[in-house]
C-alpha cells in the first residue's frame, strides 16, 4: 500500500492536522447549523461550518463536496463529502473515502484524518479500503516531473472514533483487502512486457513466502506432460516466453475438508491471435490478466487475513500472439480432460487456458470452483460497466457468489445456462467448438467451460466490463478497478463462517 491507515480517538475541534475529512448524510430540511457531535470543530472554525450548513451551502448530496479553511489551532482544513441517503453505508463510506483520498491527493497535503464515529466495524473496513484505493497511483514507469511541480502524495491516513473495538477490527480487515487490491490494480496496470506470466508466477512465490502457502508453478514442458493441448495451443504462437500455471495453496482450515478454490485467467497480453484484433484500443489488452490479478489480490487477503479454510488459488498465464507457430483457425487441439476443441476464433483464447486449469482443478477435489476472466466482449454488452456476469453449474453457489459480490461493492448478474445455448458451440469435426459466433456470446463462453467444470459445483465471473474502465470514474481513475478480489475475499470469508 502506498499510504498507512491507522485509527483513535480524537476531539475533531483539537485536532492537528492538515486536513479533516467529514462524511455528511442528506441535509434536506437541516435548518439548526452543526450537530452536536460537530460543535467542538464548528467552533474552532470560528462556526463556519454551522453557517455552512444552515445557508445550505452544502446538502450532503452524494459526492458532493465543500472546502472549509480552519483556523490557527485544530484542522487546518475540513473537508465535506456527501453520501445522499445511502441504502447500503458500507458502500457509501467506501465511496466517500476513496474520494477523499483523491481530493487530498491533489491538495498535496500528505496526511488526513477522517471522522468515523458510529461506524461499524464493517463501515470502517470499507472506508480503509476506500481511502487505499483513493490513493493509489501507479507511477513505476513515469518520470517524476520536476521538484518545484511537485505535490507531496497522501502517505497517511488516521480513522476516528470513539468505538475503539469496531475501529481496530475495521482497520486490520480493511488494510488487508486493501493490500490485496493493491496488488491486483498493479498487476493489471502494468504494461505486458513487464507483467509477463514469469512475473506472474514470481508473485505467486512472493506471496507464499509471505504466508506460509504452498506454490507449484508449471511451464511449457509440465504442461506438455499433462496434456494440456488447450492451454498450450494459445501459448503456442509465443514461443519465446514461457506460460505458467500458478497454484497457490492456503490450508487454514481442517486438515482433509475440501478446498474452496480460485481460478483466474491470466492473458498478459491478448492481440486476438490469428484473428487479430483491430489496432484503436488494442493496448487496453494488456489488462486481459485482470482475472489472474483478482486471485493474487484475493490470495494476499485471505493469507493477511489467516481465514480458517482450506483455498487454492490457481492462474492459467500466457500471451495470444500471432506467428508462424500460432494456432490457427480449423486447427483441433485436445484439452486435458481428452475432449477435443475446434478452433473457431484465436480471440476466443481465455476459455482455452481455462478449460485445462478446470480441469486441474478436478485432483483437488473441490467443494467450490470460482472463476474470474476478462472473457467476452459480449459481456460489456450485455451488462455495461456496472454489473459482472454471472454463471454456473449449481443455482445455490451462483446466489452465494452474487451475495458476495454485493457485500463487497462488486454486484453481479446472473445470465441463463440453458441447454438450448450449447446448440451455439457444437462442432462439425470435435467435441465442442471454442466459439458460438456474436449471439448469446458470453453465454455460450460460459458454457463452453462449464463443459470442463463437470464434476464440482462451479461459478464463472465475467469481468470484461468490471475489471478495468477506459475513463475515469471519480472514485478510481482511468484503469484497473480491483474486481473481482472483493467478490473473492467476500465468498472465501462466507465459507469460513
Amino acid at each position: 500500500m502506498t499510504i498507512s491507515i491507522s485509527a483513535g480517538p480524537a476531539d475533531l475541534g483539537t485536532l492537528d492536522t492538515p486536513l479533516l475529512v467529514l462524511a455528511l448524510p442528506d441535509q434536506a430540511g437541516a435548518t439548526t447549523g452543526a450537530p452536536p457531535a460537530l460543535e467542538s470543530l464548528d467552533m474552532a472554525l470560528g462556526g463556519a461550518l454551522g453557517r455552512t450548513l444552515r445557508r445550505g451551502d452544502f446538502r450532503g448530496k452524494r459526492d458532493e463536496s465543500l472546502h472549509l479553511s480552519g483556523g490557527d489551532a485544530g484542522p487546518q482544513r475540513v473537508l465535506l463529502i456527501g453520501i445522499g441517503t445511502p441504502t447500503e453505508r458500507a458502500g457509501a463510506y467506501r465511496r466517500a473515502g476513496a474520494l477523499a483520498a483523491r481530493q487530498a491527493a491533489k491538495m498535496g497535503v500528505g496526511s488526513m484524518a477522517f471522522g468515523a464515529n458510529g461506524l461499524s466495524a464493517r463501515e470502517v473496513e470499507a472506508l480503509v479500503l476506500g481511502l487505499s484505493a483513493g490513493a493509489w497511483e501507479y507511477t513505476d514507469t513515469k518520470t517524476p516531473p520536476p521538484e518545484a511541480e511537485r505535490r507531496a502524495p497522501l502517505t497517511s491516513a488516521r480513522v476516528l472514533g470513539s468505538d475503539a473495538a469496531a475501529l481496530e477490527q475495521g482497520v486490520a480487515a480493511g488494510v488487508a483487502l486493501a493490500e490485496g487490491h493493491g496488488l491486483a490494480r498493479t498487476l493489471g496496470m502494468m504494461p505486458g512486457n513487464l507483467c509477463t506470466p514469469e512475473f506472474l508466477a514470481q508473485t505467486g512465490r512472493d506471496i507464499g513466502a509471505r504466508h506460509g502457502m504452498n506454490v507449484t508453478v508449471l511451464g511449457r514442458m509440465e504442461l506438455e506432460a499433462l496434456r494440456m493441448g488447450s492451454f498450450l495451443c494459445v501459448a503456442q504462437g509465443a514461443p519465446q516466453e514461457d506460460p505458467k500455471l500458478i497454484a497457490l495453496e492456503h490450508w487454514g482450515g481442517k486438515k482433509g475438508d475440501a478446498p474452496v478454490i480460485l481460478v483466474g485467467k491470466g492473458l498478459c497480453f491478448d492481440s486476438g491471435g490469428i484473428s487479430i484484433k483491430p489496432a484503436q484500443g488494442m493496448e487496453w489488452m494488456k489488462f486481459d490478466m485482470c482475472g489472474a490479478a483478482g486471485v493474487l489480490g484475493a490470495m494476499e487477503t485471505i493469507g493477511r487475513l489467516g481465514l480458517p479454510i482450506n483455498v487454492v488459488g490457481l492462474v492459467g498465464s500466457t500471451t495470444n500472439m500471432p506467428s508462424a507457430t500460432a494456432v490457427k483457425p480449423g486447427d483441433v487441439v485436445r484439452s486435458m480432460s481428452g475432449k477435443y476443441i475446434e478452433i473457431i476464433n484465436t480471440d476466443a483464447e481465455g476459455r482455452l487456458v481455462l478449460a485445462d486449469v478446470l480441469s486441474y482443478a478436478r485432483q483437488y477435489k473441490p467443494a467450490a470452483v470460482v472463476d474470474a476472466a476478462t472473457l467476452t466482449g459480449a459481456c460489456v454488452i450485455a451488462l455495461g460497466h456496472t454489473a459482472t456476469g454471472v454463471m454456473g453449474n449449481d443455482d445455490a453457489l451462483v446466489q452465494e457468489v452474487l451475495r458476495a459480490g454485493t457485500t463487497a461493492g462488486e454486484p453481479g448478474w446472473a445470465l441463463p445456462m440453458w441447454d438450448d445455448y450449447k446448440e451455439l458451440i457444437k462442432s462439425d469435426v470435435a467435441d465442442i467448438k471454442n466459439s458460438g459466433g456474436r449471439p448469446a456470446g458470453t453465454i455460450s463462453a460460459a458454457l463452453f467451460l462449464a463443459e470442463f467444470a463437470n464434476e464440482y459445483p462451479w461459478v464463472h465471473l465475467d469481468v470484461a466490463g468490471t475489471a478495468y474502465t477506459e475513463s475515469d470514474l471519480g472514485t478510481v481513475p482511468r484503469g484497473p478497478t480491483g474486481v473481482p478480489v472483493g467478490t473473492f475475499v467476500e465468498f472465501v470469508r462466507g465459507r469460513a463462517g
